[in-house]
């Protein structure tokens, strides 16, 4: 995908979020499964809810293996009053290490596995109907993990290398963000035929750092995660650059990382963390449905949940890092059946969250 003259419009089409002050949203917060006795969640990484109200939960659980390179994923199911359903995919060949799942419009479940390079579609049923990439050979030597290769690695479409969300527009076409190595965002037609991709490395419109969430509005514009660049990218259908959206909303006093050294501010205003640990650095990317959207994504610090317009503008924060209900330990993904109702799936916590929100 060629950009032109992009670099010359990018300031302009850059929107800045600084705003003075920034409404806190009060909300209400439940555990809404109920796990049967001989169940536990393990790093919950994704969360997702279908058309009846049924919550599917992504957990680094039923882990097997060594503690390097163990399988570490399962797909749970329970109905709208969290009572346990069902396993999906029980043992099944792509699972390596949970990373998303998504509910599309007409109830397939999509699991998207970081550690396999694979994202399968179950139908309602939970049959595998159709799967994408392929997970590397047991049988070869040179078979591990992968590498951040300098220079990276070309592109090859079709495969991934660790892959990390799904979205679809409203033709049904699929777009995958790819991910921790690739850097590039691959789109797919109902079929499974590949159309396209872009992106690469880099921090300049269009290029990539950690593509983690993808979301599609109404209009079938793509929003991009680009987490270890800070940043919302916005493109059209075809993969066109519209504008990057950046979250600069004051970290409250005393706030604490939900691990590790808790960062600091220098005087010239720059955080002394790791990209994604920046403030404002976007790992989620939920866009509500209905006639008037509006989009939630969050940060590991200071571990809040940021509601905002579609055209960039915040519109109110949410809660803070710990281990407590109404405290969040790097939330993973965040599923937005409306406007006030969000699940919340946490990495550190090993649990899901349900939030009523009270605007």
């Amino acid at each position: 995908m060629k950009y032109g003259l992009i670099g010359l419009f990018c300031l302009a089409a850059s929107t800045a979020l600084a705003q003075a002050p920034v409404p806190v949203i009060t909300f209400d917060a439940t555990d809404p499964l109920r796990l049967p006795a001989d169940r536990h969640l393990g790093e919950a990484s994704g969360v997702s809810v279908n058309s009846r109200g049924h919550i599917f939960v992504f957990s680094r659980g039923d882990s097997t293996g060594p503690a390097y390179a163990a399988r570490a994923a399962q797909v749970l199911e329970f109905d709208q009053n969290g009572k346990f359903l069902r396993e999906i995919g029980h043992n099944l060949y792509a699972w390596s290490y949970a990373h998303t799942v998504k509910i599309d419009r007409d109830d397939n479940i999509w699991a998207t596995d970081k550690g396999s390079d694979m994202v399968v579609k179950f139908n309602p049923a939970g049959r595998v109907t159709m799967v994408f990439g392929r997970k590397q050979e047991a049988s070869e030597r040179a078979t591990g993990a992968l590498e951040h290769a300098e220079p990276p690695l070309p592109h090859i479409d079709g495969y991934f290398r660790q892959v990390t969300d799904v979205a679809w527009d409203s033709q049904g076409n699929t777009f995958i963000s790819d991910g921790y190595i690739n850097a590039r965002i691959a789109k797919v037609d109902r079929n499974g035929k590949w159309l396209l991709s872009w992106g690469s490395h880099g921090t300049g419109p269009g290029q990539f750092n950690t593509p983690h969430a993808i979301a599609v509005d109404n209009q079938d514009n793509v929003y991009v995660a680009d987490r270890n660049n800070g940043r919302i990218q916005v493109f059209d259908n075809g993969g066109r650059f519209l504008r990057q959206i950046k979250i600069d909303v004051p970290v409250p006093d005393g706030a604490q990382a939900p691990i590790g050294n808790t960062p600091q501010r220098a005087a010239n205003g720059t955080w002394n963390a790791t990209p994604q640990q920046s403030p404002g650095s976007p790992w989620t990317m939920c866009i509500t449905p209905g006639p008037n959207q509006v989009m939630y994504t969050s940060d590991a610090f200071p571990g809040r949940i940021y509601k905002l317009s579609l055209d960039g503008k915040v519109l109110g924060v949410l809660g803070e890092a710990g281990k407590q209900m109404k405290q969040f330990g790097w939330i993973h993904e965040i599923a937005c059946p409306d406007a006030n109702t969000l699940y919340i799936a946490e990495v550190l916590n090993w649990r899901v969250q349900k939030l009523t929100l009270r605007p």
